[in-house]
């Protein structure tokens, strides 16, 4: 069993607190409402200590300032008793702001995979063997920076693999050049399916296990002697929050206790699976690129018209609205940082700059680092402009472009994270990129209201309490 545990960045990036959401009621916000539907009673329930998981670091940083005995018990749950490996982990890393890698610029990949592994070792103790790619979109640049990285196994839907009738109760190699390789699981599309989607499938733990898993994986080895494996992959907040009572589902599933005879089968993770096994062990297979395990059009949902979206028309001219955004903040800042360091310095302080957030170093220290004879003026620059950075990667959140109209909480979100990161450059540089930014912006239109994208970031933010400049 595979739980993606994932909620969008919802702080206010001006601010840095989460204002009150109507809809989680009797919640405050959202965040809170899933936690104590889904993440508190998993975690107390000890269902993490038998399952593998990726926990998101914009949700992990709210669950450790907000609920950080909750936090602990996912920390804690990575390596469960017996488990002496660190390659064979529970908890797969996950690129920091959930953004669609294969739609990113090469250096923007490196950044968020980069920071998606260092976070998880600053978190967790120990460099991950594992990432779950944003998604599922995958194409072969992505798993070549990851593996580059140290990652040696990801998780993909079935369709992502080129043979459509791949065999999904194995692990399988990819080839990557250059003599590297990623290991992939194929999760069973079915058995995941139903447990998302069909509530009379999850009634009865026991059942389940009986009549769906059993039968799956029933029979002799692999002629090589890898046992069949089924790997179930969803959303970790199904088993709770999306399903009210299914984290008892889980907890019954993956650790039925004493009372429950053999079941014919044994319960492994992921990391157990193939944390600690050479990658050319398993045969080689090839990936469909540029896919995903939400949207059968490819990556298409996330940036053109894709046939699931009533009206996409507005994602387009969003992306290309942000990634003229991108560009024209990394000039300015490449140019403003050119007093004190070169291109490739500045961008590998970016790299590193996820120590910052984290907490693990403080930014005054950072700049230290990084630029020990500049002025307190330069290093201050320095800082502001690693600020803008970060908030330009996180305008690129897959859940902006994920609904079918940008008047959503998450779209007016990534529309605040860019206006965070171009008024820093902006204050800071005299230039006037905000004005372009709404310029671009007033060429898409809500379908449901008719507005444009200028007037949505507008009113994200007056929402904000940020003046309309």
């Amino acid at each position: 069993m595979h739980g993606h545990f994932y909620q969008p960045e919802r702080r206010d990036p001006f601010s840095g607190e989460i204002a009150p959401q109507a809809g989680a009621a009797p919640f405050r916000d959202w965040n809170a409402r899933i936690d104590a539907e889904c993440y508190k009673p998993n975690a107390e329930r000890g269902n993490l200590r038998h399952i593998s998981f990726d926990l998101g670091p914009t949700l992990a940083y709210w669950l450790k300032d907000k609920d950080p005995d909750t936090h602990a018990i996912f920390v804690d749950s990575d390596l469960p008793p017996g488990i002496l490996d660190a390659e064979c982990g529970d908890a797969m890393a996950q690129s920091f702001h959930h953004a669609i890698l294969p739609l990113a610029s090469m250096a923007d990949r490196r950044t968020e995979i980069r920071w998606g592994l260092r976070d998880f070792e600053l978190r967790f103790g120990r460099r991950p063997s594992g990432i779950w790619l944003p998604e599922t979109a995958v194409d072969m640049p992505t798993l070549r920076i990851a593996v580059a990285e140290g990652i040696r196994y990801t998780i993909l839907a079935p369709w992502q693999a080129v043979d459509t009738n791949i065999d999904t109760r194995r692990p399988y190699r990819v080839e990557l050049g250059n003599g590297k390789s990623i290991a992939v699981v194929f999760y069973d599309a079915a058995m995941s399916a139903s447990i998302s989607f069909e509530s009379d499938a999850t009634m009865d733990a026991d059942g389940f296990a009986r009549d769906r898993v059993l039968p799956r994986i029933a029979g002799p080895a692999f002629p090589d002697g890898t046992p069949r494996t089924a790997v179930i992959a969803t959303d970790g907040e199904l088993y709770g929050h999306h399903q009210k009572f299914r984290d008892l589902f889980l907890a019954r599933l993956v650790n039925p206790g004493k009372d429950v005879p053999d079941r014919g089968f044994d319960i492994t993770t992921v990391g157990q699976m193939v944390g600690a096994t050479a990658v050319g062990l398993f045969p080689g297979t090839r990936i469909s690129e540029r896919t995903s395990w939400s949207c059968h059009h490819g990556v298409l949902r996330w940036y053109a018209e894709c046939p699931d979206a009533s009206d996409g028309r507005w994602k387009a001219p969003l992306r290309v609205a942000l990634e003229r955004l991108a560009s024209a903040i990394d000039m300015v800042a490449i140019g403003l940082a050119a007093d004190f360091m070169d291109g490739d310095r500045f961008w590998k302080a970016r790299d590193e700059y996820v120590d910052v957030i984290f907490g693990a170093i403080g930014p005054d220290e950072f700049a230290m680092r990084f630029l020990p004879i500049a002025s307190d003026e330069q290093r201050g620059r320095f800082l502001r402009l690693l600020e803008a950075e970060r908030w330009r990667l996180a305008m690129f959140a897959s859940c902006g472009w994920f609904w079918d109209d940008p008047v959503r909480p998450e779209t007016k979100h990534i529309l605040l994270c860019a206006a965070k990161a171009v008024r820093l450059i902006d204050d800071h540089a005299g230039t006037n990129l905000e004005a372009r930014l709404m310029d671009d912006l007033s060429i898409l239109v809500s379908p449901s209201r008719r507005i444009d994208g200028a007037a949505i970031y507008r009113e994200a933010l007056a929402e904000a309490g940020q003046p309309v400049r």
